[in-house]
Order: C-alpha cells, then structure tokens, then sequence
C-alpha cells in the first residue's frame, strides 16, 4: 500500500493513565502479569516446509497487521510508547506477525541519510521495534524498500544517483543501474548484520525476524515485458540468501498476472495491473524466494462500489492465487497486504468486516484442508495514540470493538 501520510515531526501522545479496551475486552477476567521475552526453545525460526510453514516443530500460520511507521516513532523516545501500544494490543488480540518498513531512505528521521551513511538513533529505534517485538512473542516481516515515495523509495535513490552525476531518466533506473543496486545492496548489508543494541544478537541471526521483503508493491511499468523486474528479483534474492540464508524472504509484489502466463490475465483487477511490470508466477519462481507475496485492494483497484462484486473479485483473486501457491510454485502464500478505506465514505465499517471475513475465510479453508500454508496480514492496525496516522484503512483498536473481536475469532480459528 501506499500510505500517503506525511512525516511530521512527533505529535505529543496522550499521558493519562487508562486501561486499553482490548485488555478489558480479552482479559477482564484475569490479571495482567508483567510481559517476558520467549526462552530460545520455543523461539525458534519460522522455516518453510514446502507450501507450509512451521516453528519449534509445529505448524506456523500468520495471523499478521501491518504497521508500517514502527521504527519512525521508535526513533524518538516522546513517541516509542506507541510502538509497545501497537505490538503489545495486537499480541493481545491473538496476531502473531507484524510487517513493517525497516527503511526511511532521505528525509526526516531517515535511516539511510545517504548511500553508505545510516542514522545510529533510527537504527537503535529499529533494534527497538525487535526487542519489543520479541517481547510479545511477535514476529516480524520488514520490508527493505519502497516503490512509492513514501519514506523515500526508489525515487530517492534515483536523486541520489543523479546527485552523484549518474545519468538516470526513470526511476525505474533502480532496478537496472550498477551503481543504485550497489547502493541498495549495502543498505541490505547494514540491516541485515545489524548486531542488535538492546539483545545483542544480528538481525540475521534473530528468529524474531520472520522474513524479509525485497521491496513493497514493486512496479517497473517501462519494461511491461517483466524482464527488468524480474532480472532484479533473482539478483537481490540472491544476494539476500548470501548473507542470511536462513530467514525466510518474500519480494512484496501485489501479485498481478504477466506475460508469462497470458491465460490468467483476465484474473487481474484490470487491463493496466498486467503491464506493470510484474509476473506472479514467473516473479515468484525466482531463486531464493519463499513465499507468494499477493496484496488485495478492490476498493482501490475496482472503479466502482458494488459491494456483492468486490467480495466477488475477492473470492476469484485470492482463490487462484491459493490454487497457483499449491501447484505452481509450491510454497506458501502471503495475503501480505489487505483492507477497506473508510476515507472517502466509499464503504462503511460494517462492510469492511465482511471484506475482512472474506479473505480469512477463504485462507481458513485451504490451510485446514492442508492445501498450503501461509497467512494474511490487514493493513493496518494502530493504537489511539496514533490515529493521526491513519490513512482511511486504520482499524483503532479502542474505538473498533466489533473489528477487534473478529480478529480474536481468527485467532482461535487458527488454533492447532
């Protein structure tokens, strides 16, 4: 997703002291005990096992959020108090993976000031999201980059290159010039040999890290063959695995049908998503790639606001993805990204939660009849204390009770 939304400088959050609904909502009738970190036995790292996924011996599914400006608001001490919020009422409801930007590329508080030079403070925020994530036995999926401009992307280290007398002409040239993949290469090298200031331990060597994300929504619309996209996926997978081959790694596409399977074309939400550059199948046939990566959006990709069609479109996407997962690929599947904008007035709420029932229904019933594993992950999810952040997808979890409860019967749903 794009979120659109603006770094601003750090608003002051609410002090009063209050008891979260959440808690109430889950837990009124017992006592909250302090939060401790899981011992190494049953914080093993989530592997792959063809198109299932398993930990400490036992069948793993993702029941994940997003909430992309973690490391943003951990690099700044009057706002790290909404990090804990986000990760702690999340693990409360039952979710168990949170994907979020491990890159600010330029700007305010950016983790790469520039090529090769990394902000110490946003770096210790980002070790600040881990620990605390591991703190509520919560994993993790960070996403190395963006295809928007948002937090920087590969518009920034296109300005970076032409700042340095290179001769660019897209933004597209991210993926194809030496010198913009030398630099995002060292980037990756930085996070991922990152030796934790909070735990001690390299990111690469964290089993709290889930998996790594090449880049979100990845689009390379001026090679619509996918040839370009497709040479840069298999190299940075490449040089991913070299560091850590161990975490599992997704690239982050939106999963739209290319030329390489004509046939499922029509599948996609229009005529424009197939000559953006990206191929499903053939992206995610790449070495070293571990897990379909599919976003899911009718409201914005669909031109109207049929509702019974939208839940339709749903159905149709996420099913043949789930089948194409299974017998094409062999791996698992990630609904990486997933929701309904409020913003516009477009749809309401009550829609929103049968959009989200939808996915997780569908989800449910290929992992229990064992077709493959996986899981969803709802953008977005974010405490009071930072609904000045929501870009119209939010779900505020004190002002969401119904929301809330659906997410804690997914939970139980996925109960092994």
């Amino acid at each position: 997703m794009n979120p659109m939304c603006p770094l601003l400088a750090a608003p002051p959050l609410q002090v009063t002291p209050r008891v979260s609904l959440l808690h109430c909502f889950l837990l009124a009738s017992s006592t909250l005990s302090p939060v401790m970190p899981p011992c190494a036995d049953e914080w093993a790292v989530v592997e792959r096992r063809g198109p299932h996924l398993r930990a400490s011996g036992r069948p793993f599914v993702v029941h994940g959020f997003n909430t992309y400006w973690l490391m943003y608001f951990a690099a700044d001490p009057a706002t790290r108090p909404a990090v804990t919020a986000a990760i702690a009422e999340a693990a409360d409801a039952g979710l168990n993976v949170c994907r979020t930007w491990a890159f600010n590329d330029g700007g305010h508080r950016a983790l790469q000031i520039k090529p090769f030079s990394y902000d110490e403070e946003v770096f210790q925020g980002l070790d600040f999201v881990i620990s605390e994530a591991r703190r509520h036995k919560m994993r993790l999926i960070l996403s190395l980059c963006n295809n928007w401009d948002d937090y920087g992307g590969k518009a920034q280290y296109v300005r970076w290159g032409k700042d340095a007398g290179l001769d660019l002409t897209s933004d597209d040239d991210f993926f194809t010039d030496p010198t913009i993949k030398g630099y995002y290469k060292a980037f990756v090298k930085a996070v991922l040999t990152r030796i934790n200031t909070i735990t001690n331990e390299a990111y690469k060597d964290d089993p709290t890290i889930l998996a790594w994300e090449l880049i979100n929504e990845p689009r390379c619309p001026s090679d619509p063959s996918g040839d370009t996209l497709q040479a840069w996926i298999e190299e940075m997978a490449s040089y991913v695995k070299s560091i850590d081959p161990v975490h599992l790694l997704e690239i982050g596409v939106e999963g739209f049908y290319g030329p390489s399977t004509p046939e499922l074309l029509c599948v996609n939400p229009d005529d424009y998503s197939g000559h953006v550059g990206t191929d499903f199948i053939r992206n995610h046939r790449a070495l070293g790639i571990d897990l379909a990566s599919v976003h899911v959006y009718s409201d914005t990709w669909l031109p109207h606001s049929v509702e019974e069609n939208h839940l339709q479109f749903v159905k149709s996407w996420m099913q043949q993805h789930i089948d194409d997962a299974a017998n094409l690929l062999g791996m698992p599947i990630l609904i990486g990204e997933f929701g309904v904008s409020l913003k516009d007035g477009k749809f309401g709420s009550e829609f929103r939660e049968t959009f989200m029932k939808t996915v997780y229904n569908i989800f449910l019933s290929s992992w229990k009849s064992e077709v493959l594993g996986g899981g969803c992950l709802v953008w977005q999810l974010f405490p009071e204390s930072a609904e000045h952040m929501d870009d119209g997808y939010a779900v505020i979890f004190a002002k969401s009770p119904s929301t809330l409860n659906l997410l804690a019967n997914h939970s139980r749903s996925l109960e092994c």
